[in-house]
């Protein structure tokens, strides 16, 4: 059996290795002490909060050491982890709540206000509570393996990640414990990791990139995290000369507020070994700028329901293969293929297809959705159009379910379309992502006004506003006559893409 509590290991192997590092005070939590934490807060999960292997535990919180200590319960005691998206809509919000079904909620201090509003059979419990259960007060002895449940299988769900849906709702990718671990083992294979690697990270916990680009294969190779409760350029720059970081990591946004920032030309970087990419292609100048800084760019690619780290290039092709995601990682299959299912040649568009032990078993509670991402041979379908040109470098020309990555967060057009159409003045809408210089991407809103209303750009953006988390919202309206659209009556979005024109 493959093992899935890692860090009963390392804490026999490096018991004093720092695992996680709270970067706002520096505090250090051992592999010996988040062992004993994580067996305690487990064990105490179980008994005095009556919860089972399977159950679900969310957590509604920015970044914490209390997230990181729940992972780890639930990796020791088979109960799934669902962290929620504190950015979303109280509506939006309702509905994960509710699909997710959890027994206990977890509620950082900042949301107890949104908690109490909603509507969930769940215990809420404030997020300190967690590390409460797991104090070691001084003793790192962990609890007896034979006082937990059985160690989890590879197939069994360790997490369930919220991802926007082309339906309008939300839905739970199922990660697995056999996920994560291959993932694991493909981004040390294709990155070099060793335990010697420290970095950090500030990418939003209900996102798939805070977990599984680089904390859960640190957590598994035994190197250092240096968790942050969000993003700041500042303290991320600081961090890297002060800490001695190795690795890097970001969305092009990131980098770019990062190389922005006037701390850029204070620090050296000097023992970064690359800065890992992904979300969407880093720009050429973007690219020169870190590598004229020492820092070499490693342009990946992944999605929730596949690992996450899908793909990589090489730092020696940043320039030469400027806008590819370079190759497949160890463990993926792929291929490319026409509407009707077969392979293309290369230079060819297509849709990307993959397949192996890091992708995902299917979606929570949706059994239809499952079937129309997962074939009966394994295959995921990720609506992804990519090219393989004849080196075998993989480049993304386009995405087919429309959706677009704002921040580095991915945004799809009908979630934000259905909100508008609950405005009684909106007659037709339609919602497609434009350039944008901070985010990389943005959303343009094309709106026919019912005939006898009025509506202005404000009151439908305040209309968005709330039912919405604030990424979603589009920054630039346009109001049209009428929508264009081609003989079977459906929008044509290429043309709407023609007629922005920025505010």
């Amino acid at each position: 059996m493959i093992r899935t509590d890692w860090l009963e290991r390392h804490a026999l192997y490096t018991p004093d290795h720092p695992a996680l590092v709270w970067a706002p005070t520096r505090r250090k939590y051992s592999y010996a002490e988040l062992h004993a934490r994580a067996t305690r807060l487990a064990s105490k999960l179980l008994r005095q909060h009556r919860l089972q292997p399977g159950d679900r535990v969310a957590v509604l919180a920015e970044n914490s050491v209390e997230h990181v200590l729940l992972f780890l319960a639930a990796q020791t005691a088979g109960l799934v982890l669902v962290p929620l998206n504190y950015r979303l809509a109280q509506p939006e919000l309702q509905y994960v709540v509710s699909d997710a079904d959890p027994a206990i909620l977890f509620v950082g201090s900042d949301y107890t206000e949104a908690a109490r509003d909603l509507d969930t059979g769940a215990d809420l419990l404030p997020l300190s509570e967690a590390r409460d259960l797991s104090a070691v007060d001084g003793d790192s002895t962990p609890v007896p393996r034979h006082d937990l449940p059985p160690q989890p299988g590879l197939d069994d769900p360790l997490m369930i990640l919220y991802t926007s849906g082309t339906t309008g709702r939300p839905k739970g990718a199922i990660i697995s414990h056999g996920m994560i671990t291959w993932n694991s083992v493909n981004t040390e294979m294709r990155l070099d990791l060793t335990s010697r690697d420290r970095s950090f990270n500030a990418a939003p916990f209900y996102h798939t990139g805070g977990w599984n680009v680089l904390l859960t294969p640190f957590l598994h190779h035994g190197a250092t995290t240096f968790l942050l409760p969000s993003f700041d350029p500042e303290a991320v720059l600081r961090l890297c000369d002060d800490e001695e970081l190795s690795i890097l990591w970001g969305v092009p946004t990131m980098l770019k507020m990062m190389s922005d920032h006037e701390a850029f030309d204070d620090v050296t970087l000097d023992t970064v070994r690359y800065a890992i990419v992904g979300g969407e292609a880093m720009p050429e100048p973007l690219i020169r700028i870190w590598q004229e800084k020492g820092v070499p760019i490693r342009q990946g690619f992944g999605m929730t329901e596949v690992g996450v780290n899908c793909f990589s290039l090489p730092e020696k092709d940043a320039l030469r293969k400027i806008g590819s995601i370079g190759f497949p990682n160890f463990y993926i299959d792929t291929r490319v293929v026409d509407e009707d299912g077969d392979d293309v040649p290369s230079g060819v568009t297509g849709e990307l297809l993959m397949r192996g032990p890091v992708v995902t078993p299917g979606y929570w509670r949706d059994p239809d959705a499952t079937a129309d991402a997962i074939d009966e041979d394994g295959w995921f379908a990720t609506g992804d159009l990519v090219r393989v040109d004849d080196e075998g470098y993989f480049y993304v020309v386009g995405r087919k379910k429309e959706m677009y990555i704002s921040g580095g967060e991915n945004v799809y057009p009908a979630e934000v379309e259905a909100a508008i159409y609950e405005h009684e003045a909106v007659g037709e809408a339609a919602v497609i992502g434009v350039p944008d210089e901070r985010w990389g991407e943005t959303g343009a809103a094309f709106v026919v006004i019912k005939d006898g209303h009025t509506l202005s750009v404000e009151e439908l953006l305040d209309h968005a506003g709330s039912r919405l988390a604030r990424y979603k919202v589009p920054r630039h309206v346009q109001f049209l006559d009428e929508l264009p659209k081609g003989h079977s009556g459906k929008i044509q979005k290429n043309e709407l893409a023609d007629r922005f024109t920025p505010a």
